[in-house]
């Protein structure tokens, strides 16, 4: 791909200036569902950068369409946390910033933005 997105599934990921970028197509109700989604996407294909010391910055947006699903942020955030640990960073206490957000959007999908802060 031209695009630079690297593809297995539901996932999709890729890497510019610093940030890595992940959506994860469509939505459930369950948190859990996301851990070993993405990271069976981070162990069969992802062929990027490997994790990196310091502190992060981490954005987790949940886009839905029509009624917000009924999904708790804050285990939407550990369950991704816990998936992209080993592999944008060595363990999430690196995370010194954390936004979690619900928004309505075009297309359900669930986009995670992980940013090394200086």
């Amino acid at each position: 791909m031209t695009d630079g997105w690297t593809s297995h599934g539901k996932v999709r990921a890729r890497e510019a200036e610093g940030l890595l970028e992940v959506t994860v197509d469509g939505l459930t109700t369950q948190a859990k569902y996301y851990k070993p989604l993405i990271y069976e996407f981070f162990r069969k294909a992802w062929r990027g950068s490997r994790p990196a010391w310091g502190e992060f910055s981490v954005e987790i947006g949940m886009e839905y369409v029509g009624d917000p699903p009924w999904l708790d942020l804050d285990n939407l955030a550990k369950a991704i946390l816990d998936a992209i640990k080993g592999y944008a960073f060595h363990d999430d206490a690196q995370v010194a910033r954390l936004l979690v957000e619900r928004r309505p959007g075009e297309r359900e999908r669930i986009t995670v933005l992980v940013r090394k802060l200086s």
